[in-house]
């Protein structure tokens, strides 16, 4: 469900809450069913404490929004699920890791 109009509020609604929360999305890719984030933040803040603070707000907002997209996943009543995965860039390059965001809504 996360394409056109919904794809594009979200990616807002993702860069603003960055911008409140201060950390850096420097890639972000939304695909039909779940999102690609490269962030940078400070040490001080927990990758999950974004996660939490991204679910919890952008259900929300993206819910108020968009009811058809609220009654789509009345049944189950979340957007997103519970996992998520996180990991540090390690030995891979900044660039390599934006070059693999960008290419994912071009893989079949």
């Amino acid at each position: 469900m996360l394409y056109d109009k919904i794809e594009n509020r979200l990616k807002e609604l993702i860069l603003n809450i960055a911008n409140i929360y201060d950390f850096k999305i420097i890639e972000m890719e939304v695909m039909p069913d779940h999102v690609h984030l490269f962030i940078s933040c400070k040490p001080t803040i927990s990758p999950t404490d974004i996660v939490r603070i991204l679910k919890s707000i952008t259900t929300r907002r993206l819910f108020e929004e968009f009811p058809k997209l609220r009654k789509f996943y009345s049944k189950c009543g979340v957007l997103w699920s519970k996992g998520y995965f996180v990991c540090s860039i390690g030995n891979a390059s900044p660039e390599t890791l934006k070059r693999y965001i960008q290419e994912q809504k071009s893989k079949p």
